[in-house]
């Protein structure tokens, strides 16, 4: 599985051009390290859109979904640091999934990324799994690294801005990630999915992203 872990938080927003050089300072000087130190974090990496809205995403992997939620997480996000709260303030047309990770097929990752997000049909979520593990075989095509699917919880997948009460209609999505050598790699891959017709009515959206770095836990400085 080349996926670290079991569960993956993802997520992406805009910020506006005046706040943007705060905003990379943040997450490179602050956010990434302090994510991946809590406990049950395993990795995070950085992607900026090369086609794709929203313009920046980050992917979080943890060694199980209850990591997700769990007393630790959980704690940090109701005690951000004052730069954290600042600058999540700002975030525009936010997406926050907390999900599974229920396919992950390939070996490694890759410095370019696609995304598909899919609505899944209330009743028929095994059918797509099963469809989606058919399709996602990255020794198909060349410059695939590996290719997933992660689950969103529509319990926890909300993003952090979004007042309490506020619907979240794609709380429930999930989304394929392709994994590749660069983007020029992404478009035959997705339109695996994106044409296929079983999924082509469930896509929502989808872009490609560049890598731009990545952190592991054992990056961290040693106390």
């Amino acid at each position: 599985m080349p996926l670290a872990g079991k569960g993956m938080l993802l997520t992406s927003m805009d910020i506006a051009p005046a706040d943007e050089a705060d905003f990379n300072r943040w997450y490179d000087r602050e956010h990434l390290e302090e994510r991946v130190a809590i406990d049950g974090f395993l990795e995070a990496r950085r992607y900026v859109a090369h086609d794709g809205k929203p313009k920046y995403l980050c992917l979080y992997s943890a060694a199980t979904f209850e990591v997700l939620d769990s007393p630790a997480y959980r704690e940090k996000l109701a005690n951000p640091t004052e730069w954290s709260r600042k600058t999540m303030a700002r975030f525009e047309n936010m997406i926050r999934a907390v999900a599974r990770i229920s396919i992950s097929r390939g070996t490694g990752r890759g410095a370019a990324l696609g995304i598909i997000r899919l609505r899944p049909p209330a009743d028929g979520a095994e059918k797509l799994r099963a469809a989606l593990r058919e399709l996602l075989d990255p020794a198909r095509l060349d410059g695939i690294i590996s290719m997933h699917v992660i689950e969103s919880d529509p319990a926890l997948s909300k993003p952090l801005n979004d007042a309490p009460q506020a619907a979240s209609p794609g709380a429930a999505d999930w989304f394929v990630l392709i994994d590749a050598t660069g983007v020029e790699a992404i478009p035959a891959a997705a339109a695996l999915v994106t044409d296929n017709a079983a999924c082509k009515p469930l896509v929502v959206s989808s872009g490609t992203y560049r890598l731009m770095w990545e952190l592991a836990k054992s990056d961290l400085p040693r106390a």
